[in-house]
C-alpha cells in the first residue's frame, strides 16, 4: 500500500487555488479612530458569529432593505 505523508506547502497550495478559483474579495477600510472596527469585533463575539458572516449578513439585509424602497 502506498504511504503518503501530509506535505504544507501542497496544502497551502491547494487552499490558496481554491481561494482564486471560488471566492471573491472585498476589503473594507476605517480609520482606527473611528473604533469600527473594535465595535464589529465586541458584537460579533457577542452574538457567536464570525466577522466574515456578520458582514455578509449585514450586506445582504441592507442590498434587500434598499430594494423595498426602490
Amino acid at each position: 500500500m502506498a504511504s503518503h505523508t501530509y506535505s504544507p506547502e501542497a496544502h497551502s497550495r491547494a487552499v490558496t487555488k481554491f481561494v482564486k478559483t471560488h471566492l471573491d474579495r472585498i476589503e473594507m477600510r476605517c480609520t482606527k479612530e473611528s473604533g469600527l472596527k473594535a465595535q464589529i469585533v465586541e458584537h460579533t463575539k457577542a452574538t457567536g458569529e464570525s466577522v466574515n458572516a456578520f458582514m455578509l449578513r449585514a450586506v445582504k439585509e441592507t442590498l434587500a432593505r434598499d430594494k423595498e424602497k426602490a
